[in-house]
């Protein structure tokens, strides 16, 4: 298990646009493994490449649902229908939240570890969790297209 450094906000590379991965290869791999167990370990749902400071269109999502693990590379939403307003906390930005209106379903196609094209219905909670992570690729971070951004009190900071 290799964990990586969570990069925190106001780190430039938070606001960079994210390069496509033009080949899936071992290091890409590592990458992947080293993402999930960072995130599990920082008890997340979901970590993209520019959170630990590698600019690279590289995202892995766990909400807890039946779908587990989805790691992807080069995420692209093909749909996205309905909204729904929630609220949304980042690793990269400890101790706040905010409400921010998302998509509420959204279909998401990329590629697996091992380079295979993949397509993932999203809905609720997955399909926001997509949406924040895409939007660390694109340099966005939740507080600057939340509603309301709010400080969280200490113990529910995990």
């Amino acid at each position: 298990m290799a964990l990586r450094i969570i990069v925190h906000e106001p780190d430039e590379v938070l606001h960079q646009i994210a390069k496509e991965v033009p080949k899936i290869t071992p290091n890409i791999q590592k990458l992947l493994t080293d993402m999930a167990d960072t995130m599990y370990h920082a008890e997340g749902v979901g970590l993209a490449a520019p959170q630990i400071g590698i600019l690279k269109r590289v995202i892995v999502v766990d909400v807890g649902d039946e779908h587990g693990l989805i790691e992807m590379v080069n995420p692209v939403i093909l749909s996205a229908e309905g909204e729904q307003l929630g609220p949304e906390g980042c690793l990269s930005i400890p101790g706040i939240n905010g409400d921010v209106l998302r998509h509420q379903k959204i279909t998401v196609k990329g590629l697996d570890r091992n380079g295979r094209e993949i397509t993932v219905e999203a809905e609720d909670f997955l399909a926001r969790a997509f949406q924040h992570e895409i939007d660390h690729l694109n340099g966005v971070l939740f507080t600057e297209i939340a509603e309301r951004v709010y400080e969280v009190p200490r113990e529910g900071r995990e």
